[in-house]
């Protein structure tokens, strides 16, 4: 059988995340070679152990996506095992609990409200998700550009379509994301490709406290999600891996660039009537 991406060439960021994880075990199953990118060294070699025990296809790159010395020196540990970076996946982001706001509505006397927010929380915020899909764009995306037919894959969200309520830094930043993506499809345009995909609503470690209620019920926020979802559930990481696949293969998506997926179970579909 052959392998759909064998000996090609991948940095993901965000690697050790539910979804990054899941790019990693996938992408090592269809056959490439693939830089685990994040900041937890213990993760990767976990993730390393599950999947890749003789280290053949995988290279630990122990980096934060904002530090671009540290970046330029991932890259060389990469390329001194693989060669040139083929396809480049952005998965980094997160939110912080400084720039979310406690209710979804502005009421006078609730904590946390809009007027609490903190400009370091809030500048944390935009700088991991756009400055951390910025800089690795930089530093790897030279290889990917001599690569001729290779694709960076930045990884937005529902909310740079529709705002989400409690989270404004958030969704902003993942617009910013979204309009990245559209700017670099364009500047590099007939050189490389140039996408996103943009999950609805998942359940990952960075969320379970908005979904989950500490019996491990649904909490009143995920049950207003999946009413809102025409699907009527939360989607698991290893579905978004088709899309993933489409748009990294080049003899499959060759001639799509600058768009914004959503794999979202119909959310962003659905009027609410």
């Amino acid at each position: 059988m052959t392998l759909q991406f064998k000996d090609v060439n991948v940095v993901i960021t965000g690697a050790t995340g539910v979804i990054g994880s899941t790019f990693v075990r996938a992408l090592v199953g269809k056959g490439a070679n693939v830089g685990i990118l994040g900041r937890s060294e213990d993760k990767m070699i976990q993730l390393q152990d599950e999947i890749d025990k003789d280290r053949i296809q995988t290279v630990r790159l122990v980096a934060d996506v904002l530090d671009k010395t540290a970046l330029v020196q991932a890259k060389a540990i990469f390329n001194d095992k693989f060669g040139k970076v083929t396809v480049l996946i952005n998965g980094a982001g997160g939110n912080d609990a400084n720039a979310t706001t406690n209710d979804e509505t502005y009421d006078e006397t609730g904590n946390h409200t809009f007027f609490d927010l903190t400009e370091e929380g809030v500048d944390k915020v935009f700088k991991l998700n756009y400055s951390g899909t910025f800089l690795p764009a930089q530093i790897f995306g030279k290889d990917v550009v001599e690569s001729k037919k290779g694709t960076i894959i930045n990884i937005s969200s529902m909310n740079a379509f529709t705002p989400l309520t409690k989270i404004p830094a958030y969704s902003g930043a993942k617009a910013s994301v979204s309009n990245f993506t559209q700017w670099l499809s364009t500047y590099f345009a007939g050189k490389i490709r140039v996408n996103a995909i943009a999950p609805g609503f998942f359940e990952t470690n960075q969320n379970k406290a908005l979904l989950r209620n500490k019996d491990g019920s649904y909490s009143a926020r995920a049950a207003k999600i999946l009413s809102q979802t025409p699907m009527n559930r939360f989607g698991e990481p290893e579905e978004i891996l088709g899309t993933l696949y489409w748009l990294m293969d080049y003899d499959m998506s060759g001639f799509v660039t600058g768009i914004v997926v959503p794999v979202d179970g119909g959310f962003s579909s659905y009027s609410g009537v």
